[in-house]
């Protein structure tokens, strides 16, 4: 089906879910989003994708090599393509003006499609199993009813809704499940919806991550699933690490790195690799000595034994976290020799513990660009701050709360299909 069908992205991040519809045709018309760094982040990749369908990529480079600067780089694409990412928290004080801008951006045309979903944290079992209320009362629990309004505005033919696991269990102060709450809204807003709990891993991505996918289509009609075509692969997570360049804890750079040539396919067939622009953030954070030996730890044991290490084993000199009955596996190595690696969180930007690369020789975490190819950004997928210095731990919260790009894809190839 040859559409060019547009959509709203709400709770945007730093695009992941946006950036699969593109790849699949689909054209955006805004971003709502309320953290500035991704909001950056977003405008960046807008503009680079007028500039890609423009012909004028060099000036992309020229940004990601530094030679101009974030407000230079915006000054040669359209005000409207930078405009369209709307940095906001959407609530009820808020939503006059973000529909107005929207309506703006929108004008004439009828909205095809709205994606997105709340932030994941107040339904996360992980969560709810910290916070002493276990998310009670929290307002993020109820943010679906904003994307409500949204669909009662604009109408679209369909939306995608994704979310974690835990949104099947999370109830609300009086027992009632939110999941079914959002669904008997949605279905007073006019719009059937149908569900599957999709594993990223079976659709080529490279990592255990199991999301909610809510379809609602507008109508009465049923059995409109867009259930996405399963690809194996089969590659091991080396593929995520073997052209990138050697490098220690506290080394690499936020700016272009020399890669090495890429003998295999997966990169290319999942769309992370491209020969004619820079890879960035290829920096790994420092750490300490002891830090550093618990990584060589952990290591060692992987590839002698295949066995992952329980904190309480751990010579007593080299234990200092007081909590010693829970999270046992908190430091862990990303095993290259297994078909996906284990789930890539927002935590991930406080510590590497549990990100360890599987090379003993560099001994250090993941960087922003190896976690970012675990979520099938492509390389030249550039991750800001809000203000303008490259920033690692802003970039690595963007990266583990994002949707991966393959995956995202993949449910954006289907409901082209499906589409009326």
């Amino acid at each position: 089906m040859n559409l060019k069908l547009n959509f709203l992205d709400l709770f945007a991040g730093a695009g992941g879910l946006s950036e699969g519809f593109i790849r699949a045709g689909f054209k955006p018309v805004a971003h709502v989003e309320s953290d500035q760094a991704a909001c950056f982040t977003l405008r960046t990749r807008m503009a680079y994708h007028w500039l890609k369908v423009h012909g004028r990529t060099e000036l992309y480079a020229d940004y990601l090599n530094g030679d101009i600067s974030r407000p230079e780089f915006y000054e040669h694409v359209p005000e409207q393509v930078v405009g369209s990412v709307i940095n906001a928290e959407i609530g009820a004080e808020t939503l006059p003006d973000i529909f107005r801008q929207v309506d703006a951006l929108v004008g004439n045309r009828a909205l095809d499609l709205i994606v997105g979903g709340p932030p994941c944290q107040a339904y996360s079992i992980v969560g709810r199993s910290r916070d002493r209320n276990r998310m009670k009362g929290d307002k993020r629990n109820y943010l679906y009813l904003y994307y409500a309004e949204f669909l009662k505005r604009y109408k679209p033919s369909y939306f995608v809704f994704e979310n974690v696991t835990g949104l099947l269990s999370a109830r609300d102060e009086d027992g009632n499940l939110y999941f079914n709450a959002m669904r008997d809204l949605f279905l007073e807003c006019g719009y059937e919806t149908e569900y599957m709990t999709l594993s990223a891993e079976d659709y080529g991505v490279l990592q255990s991550r199991k999301r909610i996918i809510l379809v609602g289509r507008r109508g009465q009609a049923t059995g409109f699933y867009p259930e996405p075509d399963k690809w194996n692969p089969g590659v091991k997570v080396r593929e995520v690490f073997r052209d990138l360049p050697a490098i220690g804890a506290g080394e690499g750079v936020t700016g272009p790195c020399r890669v090495k040539t890429y003998r295999g396919t997966w990169q290319i067939e999942a769309g992370i690799r491209n020969e004619e622009l820079p890879v960035t953030w290829h920096q790994a954070r420092p750490n300490n000595e002891q830090d550093l030996e618990i990584y060589r730890i952990v290591v060692d044991l992987w590839n002698r034994e295949k066995t992952r290490l329980d904190y309480n084993a751990l010579p007593d000199r080299l234990k200092t976290h007081r909590h010693r009955d829970s999270f046992l596996d908190r430091f862990k190595v990303v095993a290259s020799d297994l078909p996906f690696s284990h789930t890539v969180v927002a935590h991930i930007a406080k510590d590497g513990h549990y990100y360890i690369h599987p090379d003993m020789k560099q001994n250090r975490s993941i960087t922003p660009r190896e976690a970012a190819r675990l979520q099938t950004f492509p390389d030249d997928y550039y991750f800001e701050s809000g203000n303008g210095v490259p920033g690692r731990t802003p970039a690595f919260r963007q990266i583990g709360n994002a949707v991966p790009v393959l995956l995202a894809r993949k449910i954006a190839d289907k409901l082209k299909e499906v589409w009326l």
